[in-house]
């Protein structure tokens, strides 16, 4: 071997870096991959003498990485998807014989209005294909140019570069109350909604269009709960007198499923378009092509009313 080649990690030191990073536990861990405890813990060892750090340090709340593990794990995981599509590649994609991964970057809102419908079409049509939803941040268009995530799905206007995109649908606002608010009949006006008290979602690559409404209405909000997204906010508004803006769709699928009222939101709020967004690298991709289209079939032009 040239002395100069660097001595390269085994494949499965770089499985157990991604699966450990995702688990925290050295016991899950083992658990995926198939391995012992003591032996996911030899193979950690090996890891952390190769990468000379401690990667994961045990906590109360589990193996916490260390900065260098969150800055190595990107790369690990690029490694691993190039990988995983060499040995997957096909010129052709058939979805009733794929077996492939699909990483999906979704919003919250995402991940409850349009994932479970997306999932139960793909595990009808490509059984043996996996989804893996990742959340839209500022990593993204990184994630999507290194074929870590294939499709990114929500309203992510920061990707341009080298990013296609496809829209789906438009997005108004709502507003969301009990049905037996005290105060709010049929019609939510501007009047009320000035008066009454609100939820805070902090969530949503929407948010600030709803901010930016509201400062330019000059209206300052009674705000008595902020959550960091949509998980408990459906019985909070069925068991409460408090008013949640958000966007039609989310809103609508919250409001059948906790049998709440819907109102047109009383102020003017910017419409927006979601999308899905994919890189040039993968516009051709047979596996990717499939997984668009179906999202096209599903979603395009979904009315919002």
């Amino acid at each position: 071997m040239n002395p100069d080649t660097p001595n390269l990690p085994d494949l499965k030191l770089l499985q157990l870096f991604d699966v450990l990073y995702n688990t925290r536990s050295v016991t899950r861990a083992a658990e995926q991959l198939g391995q012992s405890q003591p032996t996911v813990s030899i193979w950690l060892a090996h890891l952390r003498e190769h990468l000379r750090d401690p990667l994961f340090v045990r906590t109360a709340s589990g193996m916490q990485p260390t900065p260098r593990a969150d800055a190595l794990i990107g790369q690990s995981r690029e490694i691993l998807e190039s990988l995983r599509r060499l040995s997957a590649w096909e010129s052709d994609f058939v979805p009733r014989t794929a077996q492939r991964r699909f990483r999906i970057c979704m919003t919250d809102a995402s991940h409850v209005t349009l994932l479970p419908q997306l999932l139960t079409h793909v595990r009808a049509e490509a059984p043996q294909v996996r989804l893996e939803a990742a959340r839209i941040d500022g990593q993204t268009a990184q994630s999507l140019a290194s074929g870590e995530a294939d499709l990114a799905l929500g309203f992510a206007p920061w990707l341009e570069s080298g990013i296609y995109q496809q829209t789906l649908f438009p997005q108004d606002w709502v507003c969301i109350t009990s049905r037996s608010h005290p105060r709010i009949g049929k019609t939510l006006t501007l009047k009320r909604y000035r008066e009454e008290a609100h939820i805070s979602i902090a969530s949503g690559t929407g948010y600030q269009l709803l901010e930016s409404a509201l400062q330019q209405h000059r209206i300052q909000r009674r705000v008595q709960l902020e959550l960091p997204g949509f998980l408990g906010l459906a019985p909070v508004v069925s068991n409460t007198d408090l008013i949640a803006t958000l966007p039609r769709h989310i809103g609508e699928t919250l409001a059948h499923m906790g049998n709440l009222a819907v109102h047109p939101c009383p102020l003017d709020v910017p419409s927006f378009d979601v999308k899905q967004h994919w890189h040039a690298r993968y516009h051709q991709d047979a596996g990717n092509r499939w997984l668009r289209g179906l999202i096209a079939k599903l979603f395009m032009g979904r009315a919002v009313r």
